[in-house]
């Protein structure tokens, strides 16, 4: 059974950074590709960030230069490094496994999922 945990979320100042992690379990890892996605109360689920299997990245304009989405292949573990950090980044952040197919961002192009972890930025 696949399963998907994330962890590194917190609390952090404007202008911070902060490392999510997201742990993978009963998935051949290396072979598909997984993404970040957010969701702000009262809004929609976004795509952060792509890392596709080939080695290729995608991310929303509005995190472009500031996070950076890696994987760690060894230890079945996708990264999202989040640096100069802004109250509109605040979200619950999600891991999303195994790419159904294009579009990359979109929340429908993803079959499985984490619980997700909590990101608050304040200023």
């Amino acid at each position: 059974q696949v399963r998907l945990v994330e962890s590194g979320g917190g609390s952090v100042q404007a202008g911070g950074s902060l490392r999510l992690s997201c742990a993978a379990s009963g998935y051949i890892y290396s072979r598909y590709s997984m993404a970040w996605f957010r969701q702000a109360p009262g809004k929609e689920r976004e795509g952060v960030a792509a890392f596709r299997g080939d080695g290729t990245t995608n991310y929303a304009d509005s995190v472009k230069g500031r996070f950076t989405i890696s994987q760690d292949n060894g230890k079945n573990t996708l990264y999202l490094q989040m640096n100069s950090l802004k109250d509109e980044d605040s979200a619950m952040y999600y891991c999303a496994a195994h790419f159904l197919g294009p579009p990359p961002l979109a929340a429908g192009s993803y079959k499985y999922w984490g619980q997700g972890t909590q990101v608050t930025v304040s200023s």
